[in-house]
């Protein structure tokens, strides 16, 4: 035999017992992976990195096999990290079945004991009839005139009266004031102020009835320039309500940029009693501003309104 022969026999004899464990490597590596990826591995031509193997592991992979000694480093290092995951079950996170994926409120509007979530400001407390104005009525958008002139002057009403002893005499006002039909209380006289600022359950004085006829009187002056109160008012906000994101009472202004704006061009048409804070006021009931708080049950219910495609235009 040639040296050349005798040369060629010993590599292959060397050569054979790493194939031989090459072949089982690879084998025991594929089980491995398969325990702890079980929709498979892509090739890459990187090395394998223990740091990224994911903490979601099914039951399967506390498999005792996973966890035998090992005759090559790369086998010691799969149980090795096998190991350290058994050991912190706390540390992997549950797998969810995507069907449970589904969606759910930012917020839930239940305070926990069966009630809606409201404003800060409706209390346990607070009147039937002043739950039911903030629930039904305040911040839903108006483009009626007639309910635009009737919150104007329930606004006003608040340098006397506060909100619950306005609304529990809303009835008797509209029975007053015709419905708040502008074009009728235009026209009333003497005679109908001495009725109104005499009656006793209305409890109006004549200065503030005066000033409702009068801003009736503006009203009309503004219907005949613009079509339309609702038109000139929505018209002030780019015809779209203003949403805040208030989510403390304290957050929610008493008057606003766009108020005093408002109040400004209203005193100069000749409208009475239509300060900052009353048009504040008045725009936060008739929904030309949006100022529940947000985790309060009707934000959501008003914005919804506000963003409406078919809102007034």
């Amino acid at each position: 035999m040639s040296k050349a022969n005798v040369r060629r026999n010993i590599m292959e004899k060397n050569r054979s017992p790493f194939r031989e464990k090459e072949k089982p490597a690879q084998s025991i590596l594929s089980k491995h992976l398969k325990k702890v990826y079980p929709i498979g591995l892509q090739r890459s031509n990187s090395s394998l990195s223990f740091s990224s193997l994911s903490l979601s592991l099914s039951q399967n992979s506390n498999d005792s096999s996973l966890t035998a000694d090992s005759s090559t480093p790369l086998e010691q290092k799969i149980s090795l990290a096998l190991r350290l995951i058994s050991q912190h079950p706390e540390r992997r996170e549950v797998s969810v079945p995507a069907k449970n994926f589904q969606h759910q409120p930012h917020q839930s509007h239940d305070n926990g004991d069966g009630e809606f979530r409201r404003c800060n400001w409706i209390t346990k407390n607070s009147d039937k009839v002043y739950v039911a104005f903030h629930d039904e009525c305040w911040g839903v958008p108006v483009y009626d005139d007639s309910q635009l002139f009737e919150l104007l002057a329930m606004s006003g009403m608040l340098m006397d009266y506060n909100w619950t002893e306005i609304v529990k005499r809303r009835e008797l006002f509209r029975e007053a004031f015709a419905g708040f039909d502008p074009k009728i209380v235009a026209k009333m006289g003497e005679k109908e102020i001495l009725e109104i600022s005499s009656d006793k359950a209305i409890m109006l004085a004549e200065s503030r009835v005066r000033c409702i006829l009068d801003n009736a009187k503006c009203i009309m002056k503004i219907v005949d320039e613009y079509g339309s109160f609702s038109s000139y008012m929505w018209g002030q906000v780019n015809y779209k309500p203003m949403i805040n994101k208030f989510r403390y009472p304290r957050n929610v202004p008493l008057r606003s940029p766009k108020a005093e704006v408002i109040s400004k061009e209203l005193l100069r048409r000749g409208f009475r009693f239509v300060g900052p804070v009353i048009v504040n006021s008045f725009m936060q009931a008739a929904g030309l501003t949006i100022d529940h708080l947000v985790d309060c049950f009707r934000y959501s219910e008003c914005v919804s309104l506000a963003e409406r495609p078919w809102r007034h235009i």
